[in-house]
């Protein structure tokens, strides 16, 4: 009986061990995966605001409909982009981002086109969109930087030994973490020539 002491409390260590490697795991998994929840609710907040900015706008007397039309479809398109937070690639990443970037160079359009209509600009429901897409905008960066915070932890735990043991033999896999987009490392160019 003596002889399989040994053994059975080694079994029972490692059972504690696994389960504490486990459960700490899913743990910043699921962190992971709020933080997802919340660059996804930032990315929804700002859509929602667009539906009330164009109807805004287009209340205003000839204003260019193209513009309008490319926010709407740049916002259909953006949403469309769905993705699993537990199972992200970099290249659904990178094809969220680029749908996400495509509403983000639409709105500054729509934005630098009003310039031109002095009765938009002047209008209060217009005032308190922007003001507010601008709130969103520094939302959607922080929830994005949160996420990556979230990712840290994550990756590290499941990368350390002898964790990447377990959390290969569990399933979990390394995270993405956002990047920025690509070219952004470069000053935009500024055009203020509206003709």
């Amino acid at each position: 009986m003596k002889k399989w002491i040994v053994p059975i409390l080694l079994v029972a260590l490692f059972a504690l061990f696994g389960m504490k490697v486990y459960n700490s795991t899913i743990k910043l998994d699921e962190n992971v995966n709020e933080a997802w929840g919340q660059v996804e609710s930032s990315y929804q907040r700002r859509n929602d605001l667009i539906g009330n900015l164009v109807k805004t706008v287009q209340g205003a007397a000839d204003f260019e409909k193209g513009t309008l039309e490319s926010v709407i479809n740049a916002g259909a398109k953006a949403t469309a982009v769905n993705i699993d937070p537990s199972n992200i690639t970099p290249e659904q990443l990178q094809e969220y981002n680029k749908a996400q970037g495509n509403v983000t160079s639409a709105l500054s359009r729509l934005l630098v086109t009003v310039e031109r209509y002095p009765e938009l600009k002047a209008n209060q429901n217009f005032l308190e969109l922007q003001s507010q897409l601008e709130g969103t905008e520094n939302r959607i960066m922080v929830a994005r930087n949160r996420f990556n915070m979230a990712v840290k932890p994550y990756n590290e735990h499941i990368r350390k030994f002898p964790n990447n043991l377990l959390a290969g033999l569990f399933g979990f896999d390394k995270r993405v973490y956002f990047e920025s987009d690509e070219g952004s490392e470069k000053a935009p160019d500024v055009d203020f020539d509206f003709e």
